[in-house]
């Protein structure tokens, strides 16, 4: 119901009180933040985010972030590396904002995913080959920034030449289930089913079943 100028859209949004800071994510990996009660309010168009923020020439903002500063994230980028981090690590003092997600040649940020518990998560990757790999979120590192480590193997070339690339993360919590929507068709894998795609971390994962393997975005049951 939101009214927007004519060429704007809805793009993303984040759940926060108004005394929390509102944090964003541009293209090039770095994090920004402003105080929620400070942004226009929903009867007006907004403004333009870089009234209040520098990032660098052609640089977009495609993330917005926000509530319990504790809340850990795994953060990744569609190359297949990534790190777990809390949201307060993310808040950047000045309007350059700071340096979050290092990104490989060729390779874009993912939407951060939400961790329930740092100790039972399985991380699962999918990518647009419908490769799809599963492994304690216990694996992978706590970070501030930086590259993190491989979560599913993917030949650099294939990144750079945006031939193969991780479509989408998800931190599933114990007795979650994690539905795939691949266009109007969608499979649900309970807990049990997950176990067939589990692997050491880094590898290349197993692939999803015939006519699942398009897959366009994932959806956590917890």
């Amino acid at each position: 119901s939101l009214s927007y100028k004519a060429v704007d859209w809805y793009l993303d949004c984040a759940y926060l009180r108004s005394n929390q800071a509102a944090v964003f994510i541009d293209s090039t990996g770095r994090s920004y933040s402003v105080q929620a009660h400070t942004l226009p309010s929903a009867r007006s168009q907004g403004e333009p985010l870089t009234c209040r923020l520098s990032p660098v020439s052609g640089a977009t903002f495609g993330v917005v972030l926000g509530g319990d500063p504790d809340q850990w994230y795994l953060v990744a980028s569609d190359a297949g590396y990534g790190f777990l981090v809390q949201l307060k690590e993310l808040y950047a003092k000045n309007k350059a904002g700071k340096a979050l997600l290092t990104l490989p040649k060729g390779a874009k940020v993912l939407h951060p995913v939400p961790v329930t518990d740092r100790e039972k998560d399985k991380v699962v990757a999918i990518t647009n080959e419908g490769r799809m790999l599963s492994f304690p979120i216990t694996e992978l590192p706590a970070l501030s920034r930086g590259k993190g480590n491989k979560i599913i193997g993917i030949p650099s070339q294939r990144v750079e030449l945006r031939e193969e690339f991780v479509i989408a993360v998800a931190s599933v919590p114990e007795g979650g289930r994690l539905t795939a929507h691949s266009g109007k068709r969608f499979i649900t894998l309970k807990e049990s089913d997950l176990e067939h795609y589990q692997g050491e971390r880094g590898r290349r994962g197993s692939k999803l079943p015939r006519g699942f393997q398009r897959v366009e975005r994932v959806e956590i049951e917890r």
